[in-house]
């Protein structure tokens, strides 16, 4: 799918849910003003148009975070941990291989 196709998707994505959960939203509103409804529904009123808005927020988000990754500078091949030996690791990778062989002996 191009680019502009994806744009297209998202939106109306984003588009649909909003209209959705601002319907439910008007619904649970019509179920608070009835003789039977309750305070439950208010707080659901509240949060539909929340939950409609999330979809776009999530796509914001991720679009963000992928122009910050790709905003960064590349990192070089050997980065400074890499080459320098690890004592304690190197140790508890023996402590690893020891108990292996204690547990293929048994």
């Amino acid at each position: 799918m191009s680019r502009a196709g994806r744009k297209v998707l998202v939106i109306a994505v984003c588009a649909v849910s909003l209209a959705v959960c601002c319907g439910l939203a008007w619904w649970q509103w019509q179920r608070f003003e009835s003789a039977n409804g309750t305070f439950q529904n208010l707080g659901y009123v509240l949060q539909w148009p929340l939950f409609g808005v999330a979809p776009a927020y999530m796509f914001w988000r991720m679009r963000r975070l992928r122009d910050r990754e790709a905003a960064k500078p590349p990192q070089p091949s050997g980065a400074a941990g890499e080459s320098e030996p690890d004592d304690e690791l190197a140790a508890y990778n023996r402590y690893l291989a020891r108990l292996d062989a204690d547990q293929e002996t048994r």
